[in-house]
């Protein structure tokens, strides 16, 4: 006769039942036997059985699933991890590929991702048969950074549940961290001082004066002496740390009085004042599930009193932890699962002072399919949580959230540093954009730990000079900024000509400089909205009010007094310094070379003084503000200290005569010519309408 697979199903406690035709599952345990159909008999039967009971013997399916139903994860994952150990038949394939995933579980709950993922694989490996794995396999994959594998993952899970909106978020996060978006100018660094070999997490200042931070351990010196049966650690403890007269942080400590206990205590927050913790409290009863509710403990003489249970609701099914108060004191935000949410665990609010009817989730703006938690309330508009419902760079993402003026909320992702692919969450502010967060990022064996984060401020500067015509410093210039945002600042330049003003992004500005026996000078500028390190440079040349300005690239055609139409960007400069002093008047003189008649040279450089005064009439310049003057050839140049450096063959102070030109090289002599031909002006007054 031909062999037969027989499963033999032994039950330890309550019945179990089968989920499907592969395995068994639910406080049973499964063995695989092979005998021939027409052997059977009631001796060899029993036979069988008690050498099945010594077989399965060991470690218990029973047991294990038990402690992951109580929430013992670290202790159901040592069972499952036996019990996988002894699978090692080609027929208990099926039941290897349950436990790992099972195993996989319990790793997922204790924040060791790159366990976990490695669980799924074998659970994959072994024909396990649940879609969630893919959903589970994903998120490990992506909670430690193996972005391109979580997308591949997602995709599998999404073709057997499209609509899945947890999977189509994830697909969208891990998508976002391989194109590194989001990254932010944040700085962020491992606070060692308050960290232990152990988990240490939610930070908290315990009032305005940010002095003493407040968190969670698991370190060797917490309360008690025996260790979690969820977490493998101590159980969690409330512990301090102050700063000494040098505003240093000193070593942690435990925070005085009755607070801690043999329980679980975690998350604090605080009343304004600072007199009233809230804290999460998990309570452990024997062969029962974990139960995490709020209690409230006082300060009095620095020592904290013994934490009471703060009641929301009459619901002693569900949990409620992570609180956070409101900076005003009136609303206390927390964390839980009790009915009425978008799923997982959902943040919620209750009226500190009028309970009754207050109690109010914060709706679909904030709270997902997937988990939301660790609120942290900065203002009354301003709200950050952790969550891995919202799309994230893997695990737990800590998110700000900003009140509109319909009442939802704008969610954003903080970014990185501040997150990562690892376990981000419980975050508090001291100064500024400056404080502390948790996370669980470069452990493997996921403890968290507490982190700083600080944004610098931006260095955003103008510089520059003020300077004369001849690029020379102008003695004691003001320098004047004045901001589309309301700013007002004033700066005297140094003995060198410099300046220098720091700005903020994204504001439009005039600056105005001026110095006595100068013409003021104009610039306006738009600073950049991008959010880094930037420095403009910007420099006023200022015109002398007691001495001739040529104006530069001033063009005519030959022998004509036409301006040419390059000469647009110099004039319409010019246009602008009379409106920049619209108490002056000047003089638009026009000098030519040494060639021709004196008669034909007055006549033509008249002409070409009144060509650039009717210009500056047709842009708006006030007619009774400008005269012109024809100069001809009797007014050659004196070489400036400008015109030295840029000439070397000519000395500062030559005077252009003809008689000094026609004794110079051929070539020089047209450089000569060139420099005495000119437009330029000269101020008449200073006090046009000024009475």
């Amino acid at each position: 006769m031909k062999d037969r697979d027989f499963r033999v199903v032994i039950t330890t406690g309550s019945p179990g039942f089968l989920s499907n035709e592969k395995y068994c599952r639910n406080k049973v345990e499964v063995c695989f036997v092979k005998i021939y159909m027409g052997k059977i008999l009631n001796g060899i039967i029993l036979c069988l059985v008690a050498s099945l009971l010594a077989a399965c013997g060991g470690p218990k399916i029973a047991t294990a699933n038990e402690q992951m139903e109580r929430g013992e994860y670290f202790d159901a994952s040592k069972t499952y991890r036996k019990i996988y150990n002894k699978l090692t038949k080609r027929e208990e394939r099926p039941l290897r590929g349950e436990i790992a995933f099972k195993m996989a579980e319990c790793h997922r709950r204790l924040g060791q991702y790159a366990r976990a993922a490695a669980a799924y694989q074998n659970a994959a490996r072994y024909g396990y048969a649940d879609s969630t794995l893919y959903l589970h396999l994903a998120q490990m994959q992506h909670s430690t950074g193996q972005y391109a594998a979580a997308v591949k993952s997602y995709s599998e899970y999404l073709s057997f549940r499209p609509s899945d909106f947890v999977a189509q978020n994830g697909i969208i996060g891990a998508r976002m961290a391989l194109e590194k978006k989001g990254a932010t100018r944040y700085v962020v660094k491992n606070a060692k001082l308050f960290n232990s070999r152990r988990a240490d997490y939610s930070p908290m200042f315990s009032d305005r004066s940010l002095d003493q931070l407040y968190f969670t351990t698991t370190n060797e010196n917490a309360t008690g002496t025996r260790k979690s049966e969820i977490t493998g650690m101590k159980k969690g403890d409330i512990w301090f740390a102050g700063r000494n007269e040098r505003g240093e942080w000193k070593r942690p400590e435990p925070a005085e009085g009755e607070l801690n206990t043999d329980f679980d205590e975690g998350t604090p927050a605080f009343s304004p004042d600072g007199s009233t913790m809230y804290l999460s409290r998990a309570r452990r009863e024997p062969n029962s599930n974990t139960g995490v509710e709020i209690y409230t403990s006082q300060r009095s003489d620095a020592k904290w009193s013994a934490p009471v249970k703060f009641d929301i609701t009459a619901d002693t099914i569900s949990s409620y932890a992570h609180p956070a108060v409101s900076p005003d004191g009136r609303w206390l935000y927390f964390a839980s699962d009790m009915p009425g949410g978008q799923g997982g665990l959902d943040l919620w609010r209750i009226n500190l002072h009028e309970r009754q009817g207050s109690l109010e989730n914060l709706g679909e703006w904030i709270n997902t399919p997937g988990n939301e938690m660790f609120p942290y309330v900065r203002t009354d508009s301003v709200l950050y949580f952790a969550s891995n419902g919202h799309p994230g760079y893997g695990g737990l993402d800590i998110f700000r959230a900003e009140l509109t003026p319909s009442g939802g909320w704008k969610v954003t992702n903080m970014g990185t540093p501040v997150n990562s692919a690892s376990d981000d969450f419980g975050i508090t502010f001291g100064e500024g954009e400056s404080g502390f967060f948790s996370s669980n990022r470069g452990d493997t064996r996921g403890y968290d730990h507490i982190f700083s984060l600080e944004l610098p401020e931006l260095k955003i500067l103008i510089s520059g000079w003020v300077l004369d015509r001849d690029e020379e410093p102008v003695p004691n210039a003001v320098i004047r900024i004045v901001g589309n945002d309301g700013s007002n600042q004033k700066q005297v330049a140094r003995s060198d000509g410099s300046f220098s003003f720091p700005l903020d992004r994204g504001v439009s500005y005039v600056m105005l400089a001026g110095a006595k026996g100068y013409l003021n000078a104009k610039q306006e500028f738009t600073s950049d909205t991008a959010e880094e390190d930037a420095e403009y440079s910007v420099d006023f040349i200022l015109a002398s009010v007691t001495k001739p300005v040529v104006i530069d690239n001033i063009f005519y055609d030959f022998d004509r007094a036409t301006l040419r139409p390059e000469s647009k960007t110099a004039l319409d400069e010019m246009a602008q310094v009379l409106r920049d002093n619209p108490n002056v008047t000047i003089e638009m003189a026009s000098h030519t070379d040494r060639k021709g008649s004196e008669e034909y040279n007055i006549n033509l450089s008249a002409r070409r003084a009144k060509s650039v005064i009717d210009y500056l009439i047709s842009v708006g310049i006030a007619p009774e503000r400008l005269q012109s003057q024809g100069y001809g050839k009797s007014r050659p140049k004196t070489i400036t200290k400008k015109l030295a450096r840029e000439y070397p063959q000519f000395q500062e102070g030559q005077e252009l005569t003809e008689e000094f030109i026609l004794s110079l090289p051929e070539a020089d002599q047209e450089v000569a010519d060139q420099i005495n031909r000119r437009t330029e002006f000269q101020v008449l007054s200073i006090d046009y309408k000024m009475y």
